[in-house]
Formats: structure tokens, C-alpha cells, sequence
């Protein structure tokens, strides 16, 4: 066995290291004495210390000229570097005839994040025409508005000749309708699926409802199906910052904090643990934080929707609007039937306000995502904001509370506008019949507003005790019930004040203490080169 053979065996085993040790050095020999390889032996070795280079992520070193598979290997380095335009071009490079379906898949992925999508299309389907069970290149043609029936068309033939395969019609199907939007049509299509006895307790099925759900703005069972998909994979990283980002908004944050530090012990490559630690942060109210752990998930993965809306949430509550609206867009542009990535967008016009903008934009999204409870909610949002529209704001919620009486951001907003109203008796009945199939922390505690409006005093205590024990750092329950403490016993209420002006120089340094870890933050973005 020759040397070069023994280095083959090493590359086969899986032994980069060693192989990049003895490669290198028998490279370096080569370069010396040109007669001691032969050509066939040195392109050989090329290849594997190229190969080796790329698994210890020394991805510039690993670029090293050869023929069609290293060509794929220093576009896989260029795209590492986050150097797309060189990745296509080494690509582009190849005649088409040569192409595998790996390097037509790279393409394609790379065209998308370009925006060329008629070169992604045609890309895409050059894989399937090859390899007709592709996936994720059929997720990538119906991403693009491919038609459901025109994907499908080009994987009947092996649907029909292969047993037991006849449930990927179907699962072309449900895809369809995750990437037109259509959320209801596409939880039931796969509730459907993950039925059948062969595919169920699949966790990309499950991991795929839990987002449905969450799109569709019914958190509960989205993160009841996220739980199911982790029991079941407990490696699982897909999906898991929107099930992170589900459990910090119901002021789980132990739980979230713990899902963190879980994922970054899987692996911290990825970037769903840096959003998971991210959302942690911002519902701390610790948005330096927040904006640098996002700007680091946006670092490994600029596809990351999740990771954009937070660094977005946490720029816009910073008061850096202009900044917050730019990430909201590509957010936009990656995730074109997600309505939070909208809702983003349109509370930093509000904020700006831009009312006339967050108008637009919310009758777009209404007549882009049809007319549902989310969409209605979301224009009625925007109604609200203007004096003059009121009257349609309220028609709008009502609109959505007949298709959707639990969605508790429809039932928020109209309790909002009952009590501009001073209809309080109208808001408690609205209130309580919300909660009866449910329990969340808003709804309790704005019942508790409520009741105390209509000097339902032991009641309303209850109804922020409820509030505080769902979210304990609801800091509004808080208020309301120390409030109404205050109220109830005038002595301790004063005795309370003079505690308070004692203390204020604490509270002064606790305020001294968040400039500077926002300091410190905004200086650690600044050397990753994240501002």
C-alpha cells in the first residue's frame, strides 16, 4: 500500500486531522522533489488536504484549484465565507452537462438568497429531474410559487412505481399551502399525514405543525407540538427558537433559559441557541443584549427569519426605528406569508408615527393573506391609531372575534377600544368569555383592570394574582395589584412613599447599572462588526 493510499484510507475513515498533518507534509515533499508523485498522486493529495482543510473550517487554505468535485468544494468554502457572488460563479463555471445533482442543489439555494429565482427554479428542478425524491429541492419550488400540481407532475412517475409511496402526493400538497399561505388547509392537510399509521410521530411533520400553529396565531398547540417533537428527538434545532420565542412571550423564562443552555451544548454553530438566549434577554428587558445575540444568530445564518425579528424587536425598542424597519423587510422578504414579520414592520411606522405607512402596509397583508382573524386584527391595529377610523376598527374586530372568538390579540384590542368607550360591563363579559377555554396572562390581568373600573375590588386582586402566577414578571399585573394594596390601606401606602424616597438613590444605580451593560454590549457589537 502506497502512502498516498494510506492517506485515502485516513480520508475515508473520517480522520481529517491527520489527514491535513500528512497530506501537507507529503505536499510539501512533492514541491521539493517534483519526480517523487505522479501527477494522478499529486492531484490526489490536493483533493484530500483540500477536504481536510474544509472540515477544520480553514476555508480560505481549502480553496485549491482542481477539477469539478474541488470546484464544488471551493464554492462550499466561498459560501462559508459568506462570498455567495464567488460561490456562483465558481458554479456557474461547470458546463451544464456536468453538473451533479449537488452542485445544481447549491445553486439553486444560492440563485434563491441572490433573488434570481428563475435560475433557482430551473436549478431546482434539474435536481429533481435527476433525483425525483428530492425534498427539499420540491420545498424549494414551491417556496419559489411553483405550482403544487406542476411539482408533483415531476415525481409521479416514482410515486407510481415505488410501494408504499403514495403519501407524498399529498405531502407536496401540504407544502403548497404552507407557501401560499393558506395555514388551515395546511394543518389539516398535515394532520392528515401524521395520522397514518407509517408516518406517525415523524418530527419533521410535527415540527412543521408546530410552525402552522404558530403562524396561525394558536400558540398553545403550537408549543404542545414543539414538546412533542423534542421528546421525541432530543437533539432536535430546527424550529426550536420559535418554540424558545413561544415560551419567553408566556413569561417562561426559566424554561427558555434552560432550552438555551440545552441547544448551545448540542451546538452553537446554529442559529437557533443564540435566538433562544436572545429572546430570553429582550423579554428581560435587556435589549443590548438581545440585539447583540441576535446580530450573532444573523452571523450564522442570515436566512434566519427568527433571528432578524428579534434583533429588529430590540432595535426598535432602543429607539433605533430606521435600523429595526430594514431588518423587518428582509424578514419580510424571506418569510412573505409569516403576518409577525408584518406586525414588526408595522409597529415601528406606529412608533415613528408613520400611520399612513403601517396603513398601507396593513391593507396589503389584508389583501395579500385574505381576509382571516390575524389580518383583520392586524388592520383594526392600525384603525385604532386614528381618530377617524374607529368605527372601522371596531367593525374589523368584530369581523374577527365571529371567525376566531378565542384569538386574544382580536379580544385585546377590542377590550382596548371598550374602555376608551368606558364600556366596562361590555369588557368584562368580553373578557370572560375569552377566558373560559382559556388562560393567559393579558387577558386576566386587563379583566382585573376592569373589574377594578366597576369597583370589583377582591375579584380583581384575583384576576392579577392569576395574571402574576401565569407570568411572573408582568410588571402591569404588578402595578395594578400593588395599586389597588395602596388604596386599600392609606397608612402602609404612605409609609411605603417615604420607603421609597429612602431607596431612590438604588434604584438610580440599578438605571447607572443598565447603561453600562448596554455599553458594554454595544461595545462587544461593535468588535464583532455587528452595528
Amino acid at each position: 500500500m502506497s502512502v498516498v493510499e494510506h492517506v485515502r484510507e485516513m480520508a475515508s475513515a473520517g480522520l481529517h486531522s491527520n489527514v491535513r498533518l500528512l497530506s501537507g507534509l507529503l505536499l510539501t515533499m512533492s514541491g521539493n522533489n517534483p519526480e517523487l508523485f505522479s501527477p494522478s498522486q499529486k492531484y490526489q493529495l490536493l483533493v484530500y488536504h483540500a477536504d481536510s482543510l474544509f472540515h477544520d473550517k480553514e476555508y480560505r487554505n481549502a480553496c485549491l484549484p482542481s477539477e469539478i468535485e474541488v470546484k464544488y468544494k471551493m464554492a462550499e468554502c466561498y459560501t462559508m465565507l459568506k462570498q455567495d457572488k464567488d460561490a456562483i460563479a465558481i458554479l456557474d463555471g461547470i458546463p451544464s452537462r456536468q453538473r451533479t445533482p449537488k452542485i445544481n442543489m447549491m445553486l439553486a439555494n444560492l440563485y434563491k438568497k441572490a433573488g434570481q429565482e428563475r435560475s433557482s427554479v430551473t436549478s431546482y428542478k434539474e435536481v429533481l429531474r435527476q433525483c425525483p425524491l428530492a425534498l427539499d429541492a420540491i420545498l424549494g419550488l414551491l417556496s419559489l410559487s411553483v405550482k403544487g400540481a406542476e411539482v408533483a407532475s415531476m415525481t409521479m412517475n416514482v410515486i407510481q412505481s415505488i410501494p408504499n409511496l403514495d403519501w407524498l402526493s399529498v405531502w407536496i400538497k401540504a407544502y403548497a399551502f404552507v407557501h401560499t399561505g393558506d395555514n388551515t388547509r395546511a394543518i389539516n392537510t398535515i394532520c392528515s399525514l401524521e395520522k397514518k399509521s407509517l408516518l406517525r410521530d415523524n418530527v419533521d411533520l410535527l415540527g412543521s405543525l408546530a410552525d402552522l400553529y404558530f403562524r396561525a396565531g394558536d400558540n398553545k398547540n403550537s408549543i404542545l407540538k414543539f414538546e412533542q417533537a423534542q421528546m421525541l428527538d432530543p437533539y432536535l434545532i430546527k424550529g426550536m427558537d420559535v418554540y424558545g420565542y413561544l415560551l419567553a412571550r408566556e413569561g417562561r423564562l426559566e424554561d427558555v433559559e434552560n432550552l438555551g443552555c440545552r441547544l448551545f451544548n448540542i451546538s452553537d454553530q446554529h442559529a437557533e441557541p443564540w435566538v433562544v438566549s436572545g429572546c430570553h434577554s429582550f423579554y428581560s428587558k435587556r435589549y443590548s443584549r438581545a440585539l447583540y445575540l441576535g446580530a450573532k444568530a444573523i452571523q450564522l445564518n442570515s436566512n434566519s427569519v427568527q433571528a432578524l425579528l428579534l434583533k429588529g424587536a430590540a432595535l426598535r425598542n432602543m429607539g433605533r426605528v430606521q435600523e429595526a424597519i430594514i431588518h423587518f423587510r428582509e424578514a419580510i422578504r424571506l418569510a412573505p406569508c409569516r403576518l409577525d414579520c408584518y406586525e414588526g414592520l408595522i409597529e415601528c411606522y406606529l412608533a415613528s408615527n408613520s400611520i399612513r405607512e403601517a396603513m398601507v402596509m396593513a391593507n396589503n397583508v389584508y389583501k395579500t393573506l385574505g381576509a382571516n382573524a390575524q389580518t383583520l386584527t392586524l388592520l383594526a391595529t392600525v384603525c385604532l391609531e386614528d381618530p377617524v377610523t374607529q368605527e372601522k376598527a371596531k367593525t374589523l374586530l368584530d369581523k374577527a372575534l365571529t371567525q376566531r372568538p378565542d384569538y386574544i390579540k382580536a379580544v385585546v384590542k377590542k377590550a382596548e377600544l371598550l374602555s376608551r368607550e368606558q364600556k366596562y360591563e361590555d369588557g368584562i363579559a368580553l373578557l370572560r368569555n375569552a377566558l373560559a377555554n382559556q388562560s393567559d396572562c393579558v387577558l386576566h390581568r386587563i379583566l382585573g383592570d376592569f373589574l377594578v373600573a366597576v369597583n370589583e375590588y377582591q375579584e380583581a386582586m384575583d384576576q392579577y394574582s392569576i395574571a402574576l402566577s401565569l407570568d411572573p414578571n408582568d410588571q402591569k399585573s404588578l402595578e395594578g395589584m400593588q395599586k389597588m394594596e395602596k388604596e386599600e390601606s392609606p397608612t402602609d401606602a404612605t409609609q411605603e412613599e417615604d420607603v421609597d424616597d429612602m431607596e431612590g438613590s438604588g434604584e438610580e444605580g440599578d438605571l447607572e447599572g443598565s447603561d453600562s451593560e448596554a455599553a458594554q454590549w454595544a461595545d462587544q457589537e461593535q468588535w464583532f462588526g455587528m452595528q
